[in-house]
């Protein structure tokens, strides 16, 4: 059922993270309900906008990201499907709506100061300089807002299939176009955009990210696909990475893609090697997980029932002795030969493992001495994990070994 009323943002702890079973080296920092689903997502600053389908455009304060907290709205005159933030606006794909320029130069008081009408579905936006570039469903437009008070469309490219995610990388537009897999268009005119390549996927390409060579496609039930572009006239899938479910949206940072998973919620993926992408973290969500943005090391998904913040800490760990969000740690324990694990203090009994500095799991542990001497000297991580009937979250201690 559908909140009727204003949004009510709720604040998780982490005391109530999922079980075990659930989560891989990914910890829920803080959630936000909206009044309806969060279909995409944007970072700027302290604040979080969301394209929240019929909600229209919500902001989110995301200073504390334990407690995001909704400060205002604008609503859209059909539906909020796609979100990218330049400068002092927000760009609305707003499905039969066309593209919205909102002013958020008040964040609290966020207001429609341009719009431009499409001839099909809009679903997707970015903004590079002074043209957002829309997917509809007609294929990529390509609209100048350098006046953002009066968007105008200056140039159309057509694609075979329906338009559903763009990205934008140097001179070219990525567009995921559904059973058309990925097509490469030339921008370099932003008048007259020309598709030069493509590349056939194997499901459903709904959105697509772009970086240094690559895009990552969320292809639905195929997962996670890697496309080299080196070559932009001739690109060509070079890795692909499974999800359980059906792979919705996509976003890259550093040597991971961070997918949203229509069904099974957050998926993490290592891209460090483009040509052999492996899961190595999740965590799954009760409902269905769409947008996903990256920003100061948190994750901002947004799903069925609003915007949801996470943290991956599967590779360059972030430590914290109990699971607050930012809490020091006093210094990593230094290790010799023998690690010493304490008996359980509580009746809620957990299980240990060792992971390395990549977040990759290399020992089972116990309580009492692990012999540890196999072990090459750096860098690991402890993790305690809760079974399942323990609502007691996962936790992580770095330690040194040495020789």
């Amino acid at each position: 059922m559908r909140l009727s009323a204003s949004a009510i943002c709720l604040s998780l702890l982490l005391v109530v993270v999922a079980p075990a079973q659930d989560s891989l080296n990914v910890r829920l920092v803080g959630s936000c309900v909206l009044q309806d689903d969060a279909y995409d997502v944007a970072v700027a600053g302290n604040h979080a906008y969301v394209a929240a389908w019929t909600a229209g455009l919500r902001v989110i304060s995301v200073a504390d990201p334990t407690h995001p907290t909704e400060i205002g709205f604008c609503d859209a005159p059909n539906v909020a499907c796609g979100v990218a933030v330049s400068g002092n606006h927000a760009y609305v794909a707003g499905n039969t709506g066309g593209l919205r320029v909102i002013a958020i130069s008040d964040p609290a008081h966020p207001t429609e100061v341009g719009h431009w009408s499409t001839s099909d579905i809009s679903w997707d936006v970015v903004v590079v300089a002074d043209y957002a570039y829309v997917a509809d469903n007609g294929g990529l437009r390509v609209i100048s807002v350098s006046d953002p008070a009066h968007p105008t469309e200056v140039g159309y490219c057509d694609t075979p299939g329906s338009a559903s995610g763009v990205a934008v990388s140097g001179s070219y537009a990525y567009v995921a176009d559904m059973n058309m897999g990925l097509r490469v268009i030339s921008v370099a005119d932003p008048g007259h955009p020309a598709e030069v390549g493509y590349c056939a996927t194997g499901g459903q390409a709904r959105r697509v990210a772009a970086t240094e060579g690559h895009a990552y496609v969320a292809d639905t039930e195929y997962g996670l696909r890697v496309i080299s572009f080196s070559d932009p006239a001739h690109p060509t899938e070079v890795g692909r990475c499974d999800t359980p479910g059906y792979a919705y949206g996509v976003a890259v940072a550093g040597s991971y893609a961070y997918v949203g998973d229509w069904t099974a919620g957050l998926r993490v993926i290592s891209v460090g090697d483009p040509t052999h992408p492996a899961e190595v973290g999740y965590y799954v969500t009760p409902d269905m997980s769409r947008g996903v943005a990256v920003s100061e090391g948190y994750v901002y998904l947004g799903d069925g029932n609003g915007l949801q913040i996470y943290q991956f800490y599967g590779g360059g760990v972030e430590e914290t002795p109990s699971v607050d969000v930012r809490t020091a740690n006093g210094g990593a324990t230094i290790v010799r030969g023998v690690l010493y694990l304490p008996e359980h203090t509580s009746s809620s009994p957990s299980t240990y493992c060792l992971l390395d500095i990549s977040g990759r799991k290399v020992l089972d542990l116990h309580t009492g001495a692990n012999d540890v001497r196999s072990l090459g000297p750096g860098v690991y991580f402890v993790r305690e994990e809760p079974q399942a009937l323990s609502s007691k979250p996962q936790a992580v201690r770095k330690i040194v070994l040495t020789n």
